[in-house]
């Protein structure tokens, strides 16, 4: 009588560094490491010695970038198609199984949807700028572009959403949607999404948009990505969400494969406003409102307008003359003011000028700040780090102007100068001058 042949043991591997594209995150795979076979070198990158290796995978699976994968030999490449030979056709038929049962999951939910913010029956700009994107998302899944508009005495949106492209506006209308609280929308929301199931639903990152899309997303046990800068879909139909991570070192894509709907949130400025056409008519679809206002626990006793009218809103300027920490002083912000008088816009700032106190929080352009998108940007003194980018690199012309020629930010500038800028800006100020006044007499 034989001995029954024992199957090879599964290889682990040995961990190895990618080329460039380890970010220097701060060690994490060190750390995670349970023999201590990784060190760091002076640029925070790993050095892995693959002799203590046990092939935990501990590393991989830490690393944010996937700047490390198992390593095989050929033997144990050879080891490894066997196994996967042998046992291929019980996986086979399980992974046929759940990936059956998840497609007809997600095969119930079609659409993609936005949310059309509004306030006293002005609707936010986000939102039209949302209908442009979810048209593209909607023609490459071939299914119809829907906005869902709430509040009292809003129907008028509806046409306005025709305009921007929506085919169909599913409306509720009544007093207790007259002003926002977070109850009453989320339940009426979550209300329509279990009735007509849409895949993807987009909302404004805004601070009703942030709140509201929070709430529902947890109600429906779906995922949210929050912040969007790209929207895109894959070739599985899925939704590709991509977003600054890591405090705005790297670009993250993130994919709801296996929830619906995907739900995404946008800042302000982000997406191009599509073009209005006011000959678009569409389907409105009228729905009951499922919340009374007795079952409303937070009243709406008065509303107060913070600002007074005297704050400014770069995010919807034109021109934009901001100044980083090349500025040096809170006081030479002014030859900026005088610049952006010239031209008709207003001043911005990035977060180190900001954070220096030479200009208010609400003048920031950034990650952390607003997002802009003007006709003209004007840099002054600003370096360019990715974080600031992300909130400006959308507009129509850069100009750059820094004394460093290798600054980041010439990189994403359409025109740059190289110099000092106390000297630049004093005289770009004076030719506009000297330009108007001749244009005005001609």
């Amino acid at each position: 009588m034989t001995d029954a042949v024992k199957p090879p043991k599964k290889p682990r591997g040995k961990a190895r560094l990618l080329e460039n594209k380890c970010i220097a995150c701060g060690a994490r795979c060190q750390s995670a490491c349970p023999v201590d076979a990784i060190q760091m070198n002076d640029a925070g990158e790993p050095i892995i010695d693959a002799s203590r290796c046990i092939g935990c995978v501990k590393c991989v699976k830490v690393c944010p970038v996937q700047a490390i994968e198992m390593a095989f030999t050929p033997e144990e490449l050879r080891i490894l198609q066997e196994l996967a030979a042998s046992s291929a056709g019980a996986e086979l038929s399980e992974e046929d199984a759940e990936e059956a049962a998840l497609k007809k999951k997600l095969a119930a939910y079609s659409g993609v949807w936005v949310f059309v913010e509004q306030t006293e029956g002005e609707a936010a700009k986000v939102s039209w700028e949302l209908l442009g994107k979810g048209k593209e998302l909607a023609q490459a899944r071939k299914c119809p572009l829907c906005a869902v508009v709430m509040g009292e005495g809003v129907e008028k949106l509806c046409d306005q959403a025709f305009g921007y492209g929506a085919e169909k506006v599913y409306l509720m209308d009544a007093p207790v949607l007259r002003h926002y609280r977070t109850e009453a929308y989320q339940k009426s929301l979550c209300a329509l999404v279990e009735k007509y199931k849409p895949e993807v639903i987009l909302m404004g990152a805004t601070g009703l948009g942030r709140d509201l899309a929070g709430v529902v997303a947890t109600v429906l046990a779906t995922g949210l990505t929050a912040d969007c800068t790209g929207l895109s879909i894959d070739d599985k139909g899925n939704l590709m969400q991509t977003r600054p991570a890591f405090g705005g070192n790297i670009m993250a894509t993130i994919v709801c494969d296996k929830f619906r709907p995907q739900m995404s949130t946008v800042r302000p400025h982000v997406m191009p406003m599509p073009e209005f056409d006011p000959q678009a008519k569409g389907e409105i679809v009228r729905e009951p409102v499922p919340v009374v206002e007795e079952q409303v626990l937070v009243k709406v006793l008065d509303i107060l307008m913070d600002g007074g009218g005297s704050k400014v809103d770069i995010a919807g300027a034109e021109f934009i003359v901001s100044g980083g920490r090349g500025m040096m002083a809170k006081e030479n912000f002014a030859m900026l003011q005088e610049l952006a008088d010239v031209l008709g816009g207003v001043v911005g700032a990035s977060r180190s000028a900001v954070d220096a106190g030479w200009m208010p929080p609400d003048r920031q352009v950034g990650q952390t700040g607003k997002t802009v998108r003007p006709k003209v940007y004007i840099a002054c003194g600003i370096s360019g780090a990715i974080q600031h980018l992300v909130g400006m690199q959308d507009s129509d012309v850069v100009i750059a102007i820094n004394r460093d020629a290798e600054a980041p930010i010439f990189e994403v500038a359409s025109y740059g100068i190289v110099g000092d800028l106390f000297k630049i800006i004093p005289a770009l100020t004076n030719k506009l001058r000297a330009l108007k006044a001749a244009r005005s007499k001609a």
